[in-house]
This record gives structure tokens, sequence and C-alpha cells, in this order.
């Protein structure tokens, strides 16, 4: 691991209190989205999509919907992680600037499509499973995405599923995983939180 990765894991704080007078760009935020779609995916699905929720009336309507939680009104940007069911369905697009770059074959594409169309389809446990997945990866690159342009962060798993599908009309294929702040720390925030010792959550075998 390179040394300024581990020192942003190691410095990464949740941040519950952020500046309101500092903004983020466009730029930024789409940056930070950018960043977050080279987290993997199972068959290179990018079964995702990303709600930046910045103007005060979305943050209000967000905030109504994640039990008041203030850093989503504080925060620049919230962003909706949302992940996508049905992935399979839209894996040949996704493949097909793999195919066109030369990355891989038309012939590996189409066994990945036929390996998904096998699996995916008639089961929404592993439909979901996967959409909770991609989510998670792509929230937590976003957030150390942050964290290397200088901004902190906050993952909640505090809201209302069905408010949020409501309040930003998600289709019945979206699954919002999670909510991330990101903004301008302000004073007050605890520093990173001890974890428990490696020798309790890992073994060999």
């Amino acid at each position: 691991m390179q040394q300024h990765i581990k020192q942003l894991i190691e410095s990464r704080i949740s941040a519950n209190y952020f500046d309101t007078t500092r903004p983020l760009s466009d730029a930024d935020i789409a940056e930070l989205v950018r960043l977050a779609t080279l987290a993997p995916t199972a068959y290179n699905f990018q079964n995702w999509k990303f709600i930046a929720v910045r103007s005060p009336q979305a943050k209000a309507r967000l905030k109504a919907v994640s039990y008041k939680q203030q850093k989503v009104e504080d925060a620049p940007v919230t962003f909706i992680i949302v992940g996508t069911l049905a992935a399979h369905e839209g894996l040949p697009q996704a493949l097909k600037p793999s195919v066109d770059a030369g990355i891989m074959s038309q012939k590996v594409a189409d066994g990945l499509v036929t390996m998904a169309v096998n699996s995916h389809p008639g089961n929404p446990q592993l439909q979901r499973d996967e959409a909770l997945r991609s989510g998670s990866l792509a929230a937590m690159t976003l957030m150390l995405a942050a964290e290397g342009m200088g901004w902190n962060s906050s993952a909640l798993s505090g809201f209302d599923p069905a408010g949020v599908a409501r309040e930003f009309k998600l289709g019945e294929n979206d699954v919002p995983v999670m909510l991330v702040t990101v903004g301008f720390a302000a004073p007050g925030n605890w520093p990173q939180k001890p974890r428990r010792p490696v020798q309790e959550v890992m073994e060999f075998a």
C-alpha cells in the first residue's frame, strides 16, 4: 500500500459537523462521482446511480426522511448512493466500451453476459445483494476520493428508504444503499475512533 493511501485511511473521520460557508463546485461534485465509478462491480455491472443533493429545497426533503440529521442540511452535498436491480439487463451496454477499447473480446463479453443472465433473473436476493455490494464499494471509494481532495465525509444508514425513493423519484429497480455527506469539517468533530485489535477480527486459514 502506498504511503499516501495509508495516510488517507488512517486520517479519515466520520464528520458530524460541516462548515456551512464553504461550498463545493459542480466540477468538484462531478469529479467525486467519476472517481466513485472506478470502484469494482461484479461482471463490471456498474449498477449504481448517484444523486447529489445540494439545493436547500432538496436538502430539506432529504433531511425530513433521514431522521432530521442536521449534517444533511449543513454539508455542501449529500450523495444518495443508489444500487440498481436487474443489472444483467444493462450488462451488454456496460461492457461495450471495454470491447471497443480492446480490453476484452466480444466473445469474453458475451460469456460474461451469459453467466449473468443464467444467474440473476428470477433471483431477487442475488440482485439486491449485488446492488448493495456495488453501492457500498462506490460509497467507500467516494469517501476516500473526498479525503484525498481535502474534504471530509460521513456515511449515513439512518434514513427511510421508502421516503427517499418517494422524495427523489427512484424507480422500482433502484435501491437506496446509503447517504454520504461531503464537505469541509467544522470544529467539534471527533477524531477517528479506535478500532478493535487486528487479532480479534482476523484469522489465517
